[in-house]
């Protein structure tokens, strides 16, 4: 008995008493490391998120069948269905009192709940969301609130130490950490527009929206996702950089929404074997393909076959690449491209323009399911041109009954009520022929999926 008594058993392990107790509280005169001070003046400026909707239920085709109705005397039921869920925001300006969150915590959002750590909570006003990038920005009152300070994320670096602070499965507050695995991530079909941090920092449900901060407590990005076949974590988690962020938020005050910046090309992968027939001594970057007449590309005297290595002395490694930071460039803004021409590399500048879109309203389609949205073609620079046959959602009215049944900006649809729609005008003269319910076929990044709009 006097041996246990010396001895003291810690996660399975036996730890002699006068062990735990010489273990020092200095090394060499210098404190032991520990990431508390910096937690601690962090974790004030990362909030809980509470949000409140309603999606559409879809139907089963009896229940709009009179005789069935009639039989089993049925008087209906819900259209709709009320949701909940739970994520993570940033306050990333105390004087105006905006959080920075993710675009897929709040979709589908009637009321937003904002809780801080000291357990005041206040209801948010939405500022902007943006589903290509997965960034939301949201409003509450301005009153003793402590933001997090903003890093420069270009300048991170593979190896680099970082922490993610959320609320993962509703518990509260949880910080875990880990290093940068791997930047400039794109085409994983998350979000739209691609350039993720990759982290091996725990990010589980509930820290999407919630921060990722370097060791000296500014944000470096906003957790979004993880990959994943289980549903938790593996160690491979992302974030989108805080520059990125930023821009978005700034044309989500200053807009509402987020102009994209157009080039006027269409894209293509340069790989090995386009590299070899081209002669090139690359194997990365994005081929122009075609150029649209009186763009800016066009302008700037770009022309088809022309590789592009380099924008604004940053490597770009894809077509995707490419779109990305076209798309994310402010309107109007100078851009330096780098592209080899017949294996001869050259600069040139080009002015980014924004986007102008060909769309139809949903109020001329003569179908009230489709009131307050726009479709048009796919434009030419978008990755999935001449890839997929389909249209476009330009416009999307929240709370119209296409936002209800699930549609968003930027979905393609490929066919409605099993009917392929492989251009405007065939999608016209689908849905002026339907009355009923719309059964459309959605592509959005990587994923298809059904949708049904009541």
């Amino acid at each position: 008995m006097t041996i246990f008594r010396n001895l003291l058993v810690i996660a399975g392990l036996l730890l002699p008493m006068v062990a735990l107790s010489a273990i020092p509280e200095r090394v060499g005169g210098e404190a032991l490391p520990t990431l508390a001070p910096m937690v601690e003046k962090a974790t004030p400026a990362v909030v809980n998120i509470a949000t409140e909707g309603r999606v559409a239920l879809q139907m089963n085709p009896l229940f709009n069948d009179p005789f069935f109705r009639r039989f089993f005397n049925f008087r209906g039921q819900p259209r709709e269905r009320r949701t909940q869920s739970l994520g993570s925001g940033v306050i990333v300006d105390a004087g105006r009192g905006l959080v920075m969150t993710n675009a897929h915590v709040i979709a589908n959002a009637d009321q937003i709940s904002v809780k801080l750590r000291d357990g005041r909570t206040f209801k948010a006003e939405l500022v902007g969301s943006d589903p290509d990038t997965d960034v939301a920005v949201v409003k509450i009152p301005a009153n003793n609130l402590t933001a997090l300070p903003l890093a420069d994320s270009e300048k991170l670096r593979v190896g680099d130490f970082v922490v993610a602070i959320g609320n993962p499965f509703g518990l509260g507050q949880t910080v875990t950490s880990g290093i940068i695995s791997a930047l400039a991530r794109s085409g994983l079909g998350i979000t739209g527009y691609e350039d993720l941090i990759q982290t091996d920092a725990s990010i589980n449900p509930g820290n999407s929206g919630g921060a990722l901060v370097n060791l000296r407590g500014e944000l470096v990005g906003i957790n979004t996702a993880i990959l994943s076949q289980s549903g938790g974590n593996i160690g491979i988690g992302f974030a989108v950089p805080v520059n990125m962020a930023s821009q978005i938020m700034a044309q989500l005050i200053e807009h509402g929404e987020v102009k994209r910046g157009f080039l006027g090309v269409q894209l293509q992968d340069l790989n090995a074997e386009l590299a070899e027939a081209f002669s090139l001594p690359i194997s990365e970057g994005a081929v122009l393909v075609n150029i649209v007449a009186d763009s800016p590309a066009e302008k700037g005297g770009l022309k088809s076959g022309d590789v592009v290595t380099h924008m604004n002395d940053r490597r770009i490694t894809s077509a995707a690449d490419l779109h990305n930071r076209v798309g994310l460039t402010q309107i109007g803004a100078q851009v330096n491209l780098t592209f080899l021409r017949g294996g001869e590399s050259k600069q040139i500048t080009v002015n980014v323009a924004e986007r102008k879109e060909s769309a139809t309203s949903g109020i001329e389609f003569g179908n009230k399911r489709l009131a307050g949205t726009s479709f048009g073609d796919i434009p030419t620079d978008a990755p999935a041109y001449r890839r997929v046959q389909g249209v476009m959602t330009y416009r999307l009215e929240r709370d119209s009954p296409a936002w209800l049944g699930g549609l968003r900006e930027g979905d393609i649809i490929t066919s409605v009520n099993r009917q392929p729609t492989p251009s405007l005008r065939v999608f016209l003269e689908v849905v002026n022929q339907i009355q009923d319910r719309l059964v459309m076929r959605v592509l959005r990044g990587d994923q298809a999926a059904f949708i049904v709009i009541e």
